[in-house]
């Protein structure tokens, strides 16, 4: 934690000691619930295929109890750092801003990494909307610029000046250890432009062999 101090958060594991095992970074905020069962779908084919999957749940993300607004980029990356090394993770997949956090030393994947101000960018036009629905006129750059000083929310997600500033400023860097995974690889539409939660069998199957077929399993 930022304070030096450690918690323990949930983790998501299919851990049967095999030698390739895989720390999975869901994407963040309101990617994460559409994108959640299509991660977890893909873990469960590499399970099959022999690899060993774990998916841990960030400081202030899905069940962890840590007040989100407290949270940073670098204090992710922390995060993520501890949970491989818990889990003696062997390679990294990141999906599209969890790719953001992945440990850069370790070798795996980047599945359609986005850019960080990308990301900031949506969240606060999707407020900007929410706002004129409540008569109130705001732009998506004054918000932008009110969470940098102050912290704001965002789509309902609280943040702290931190995780914004980093958001804004932070250059999209990619590990040379992490081979991009394009959509178009994948095939078929991208599930975290859906309006809703969604699962598709035929993506998931597809993500995972991608793996297998990098790793060299049979």
């Amino acid at each position: 934690m930022p304070s030096g101090a450690t918690a323990d958060e949930m983790l998501l594991g299919f851990d049967r000691k095999r030698d390739h095992r895989l720390l999975v970074l869901m994407p963040l905020f309101d990617e994460a619930s559409k994108m959640r069962r299509q991660i977890v779908e893909t873990m469960r084919i590499l399970d099959q295929s022999g690899v060993d999957c774990f998916c841990p749940d960030l400081p202030g993300c899905n069940e962890s109890l840590a007040p989100h607004a407290k949270q940073s980029l670098s204090g992710w990356r922390d995060a993520a750092a501890n949970a491989a090394a818990h889990v003696q993770a062997t390679h990294v997949l990141g999906a599209r801003s969890g790719c953001l956090v992945a440990p850069a030393e370790l070798p795996g994947w980047a599945y359609e990494l986005v850019k960080p101000s990308s990301v900031l960018s949506r969240l606060a036009r999707a407020e900007q909307i929410s706002a004129r629905e409540a008569n109130e006129t705001v732009t998506a750059n004054e918000l932008i610029a009110r969470g940098c000083e102050n912290g704001v929310t965002l789509a309902g997600w609280s943040f702290g000046p931190d995780l914004v500033n980093e958001l804004a400023t932070s250059e999209l860097t990619s590990s040379p250890h992490h081979l991009p995974i394009t959509q178009e690889e994948v095939g078929g539409s991208p599930l975290w432009l859906r309006a809703e939660p969604g699962f598709d069998p035929a993506q998931a199957k597809a993500l995972a062999a991608i793996i297998v077929e990098r790793l060299e399993l049979p």
